[in-house]
């Protein structure tokens, strides 16, 4: 792929995007490529060494900031016509209880995924707890020559501690994955403000 036609294919993805912001990375970019091929890298060479169109277009989508992509697209490009501006105030209630409700809904999905991170810690937390507190009263129990209840308490601690490592494992990659939806929804979010405008 050659520089103009990689130039104008981010263009085209990258079109809801601010202008100045647009023309910022196209810049970058284009200097980028021109600096690799000063230093002896052959066009099509610096160009797949960027890597794929896709990965590059969710880069500069994430690093925009969401306060940007939502003033751009709310601007209008034309002057609102009169009798739209009825048809929004006639129709927002249906539209507007429409929206909040599936703003409510979303929210309340993430929420309930955070409170099921939440507990699960809070069940590793709970089995630490008790791995310590099992073999500090069996050996309590120990020096008060009640052997066979403090093996039992001592039983009970050990198996929470091994209990707690494999939770933790567990907590560690909920939250993970919890994280990266969050990360990919933000960007899937970003992407249908920053959509291929049409000219």
């Amino acid at each position: 792929m050659s520089k103009q036609a990689f130039l104008s294919e981010l263009r085209k993805r990258l079109s809801g995007l601010p202008k100045d912001e647009l023309e910022e990375r196209l810049t970058f970019y284009s200097d980028m490529i021109d600096d690799r091929v000063e230093d002896g890298i052959a066009e099509e060479a610096a160009i797949s060494e960027l890597g794929s169109m896709d990965a590059l277009v969710s880069q500069i989508i994430a690093e925009v900031p969401f306060s940007k992509l939502v003033k751009e697209k709310i601007r209008p490009k034309r002057k609102t016509k009169a009798w739209e501006i009825v048809l929004l105030i006639l129709g927002s209630p249906l539209w507007l209880p429409l929206l909040l409700a599936a703003a409510a809904v979303i929210l309340a999905v993430y929420v309930c995924l955070w409170a099921i991170i939440v507990s699960l810690w809070s069940a590793f937390l709970s089995f630490v707890v008790s791995a310590f507190a099992g073999i500090a009263a069996g050996i309590v129990l120990l020096f008060r020559g009640d052997g066979l209840n403090a093996l039992a308490m001592i039983g009970v601690g050990l198996v929470c501690a091994g209990l707690s490592v494999f939770l933790f494992y567990g907590c560690k990659a909920a939250t993970k994955g919890i994280l990266k939806l969050t990360k990919q929804f933000a960007l899937w979010i970003k992407r249908l403000f920053v959509g291929k405008e049409e000219k």
